[in-house]
């Protein structure tokens, strides 16, 4: 914030759906290092969907070095702390590596080594099923050799923030206030008055009612806030499948298409989660191989809970929007939301910041802080 002039605070998928033109999705995301799911409607990211998987296109890569190595990788010198070795690992990936299971047997490839001040060589190798195990590890993440790791998070309900005095606690203690407050001055117009209290009496007793009724609610609503998962705008049922899933996912291996699944089933209503079946965007450049789409869309189909099957006419899983680059479709949402008229309000200046701080995001931001 204080290099630049202003800025826009999004969610990178409401960006990515803005860039595709789709109005609602589950945008799976996959990067280098993460993958991220989360299905957005009509604009909206629901916080229930969202999943943060921490592997993407990099440990690709590293799988298909350790592969290739097995098969007798002639460039011996390779090495992953070098960085024109890892563009070389990564052209190879680009090009050879496919999820095209009528693809067999072993074919020779030819590829060269440049080096600054250093003639280029050139190596051949042979390859075999290696180009299709490579890629087929985002399915299977065990084969990235990092299962004691924390694999899988979902997002936690916010603890607050100490510099916001305004935070997502304050306002919903406050708003539940406002809502009591409301509802005991209907319920005394409501009421008819009795000839016990003269009119003045009745209101300080409906003072002081409302008043320990405020208490026990602000009480309530803290002590909600304090459970992970808690949260007064969901309903029972997405609660509980929310604290079924911290407890069975987090912290665990989740292949690429489960988490797309567990992600839509997260989702409020049948016809929220038909919407999202029919309409799967991958961006990112973690999934450009040959035949992605249709591999990732046959496991959805063939994993979808037998229910919906007869529901959904047709899963589809886009990848190119528009004949776009995955890797530049939240970018160009991004752009495209800061031009936009109903957006100029979203603007955060350097003078705000040095003046308010995070402050601001709870009044700027388009979603949640």
């Amino acid at each position: 914030m204080i290099c630049v002039a202003g800025i826009i605070v999004h969610q990178e998928s409401v960006c990515a759906m803005y860039g595709s033109g789709l109005s609602s999705a589950c945008v799976v995301d996959i990067g280098d290092q993460k993958t991220s799911v989360s299905c957005v409607e009509d604009g909206i990211s629901h916080r229930n969907t969202r999943l943060c998987l921490t592997y993407g296109g990099s440990d690709v890569t590293r799988c298909l070095f350790w592969l290739m190595q097995r098969a007798g990788f002639p460039y011996r010198e390779c090495q992953l702390s070098n960085e024109l070795d890892c563009l070389l690992l990564q052209q190879l990936k680009e090009t050879l590596t496919h999820l095209d299971q009528d693809i067999s047997g072993l074919q020779d490839h030819e590829f060269q080594v440049r080096h600054p001040d250093s003639p280029a060589l050139l190596y051949q190798m042979r390859l075999g099923d290696e180009k299709l195990q490579a890629p087929m590890a985002l399915f299977y993440p065990a084969s990235f050799g990092i299962v004691g790791q924390k694999m899988t998070s979902l997002q936690h309900r916010s603890h607050g923030d100490p510099e916001d005095p305004h935070d997502e606690h304050y306002l919903l203690s406050t708003q539940s206030k406002q809502e009591q407050s409301a509802k005991a001055a209907g319920d005394r117009k409501a009421l008819p008055k009795s000839g016990l209290y003269d009119d003045a009496r009745g209101q300080s007793v409906d003072g002081l009612d409302r008043a320990h009724m405020q208490e026990a609610e602000l009480g309530s609503s803290q002590n909600n806030c304090m459970i992970p998962g808690n949260d007064p705008e969901e309903p029972p049922s997405a609660a509980f499948s929310r604290k079924n899933a911290m407890s069975q996912f987090e912290g665990k291996v989740l292949g690429l298409d489960k988490a797309i699944l567990h992600s839509i089933d997260c989702c409020a209503s049948d016809d929220t989660k038909k919407k999202m079946y029919s309409s799967i965007l991958v961006v990112g450049g973690g999934l450009m191989f040959h035949r992605a789409r249709q591999f990732l869309q046959h496991r959805i189909l063939n994993k979808m809970p037998p229910s919906f099957r007869r529901l959904v006419d047709n899963v589809e899983v886009v990848t190119r929007p528009k004949d776009m680059d995955p890797r530049l479709i939240a970018w160009k949402g991004g752009s495209l939301l800061a031009c936009l008229d109903t957006t100029q309000e979203l603007w955060v200046f350097q003078r705000e910041w040095h003046r308010f701080g995070i402050r601001m995001l709870r009044e700027r931001a388009a979603f949640v802080w």
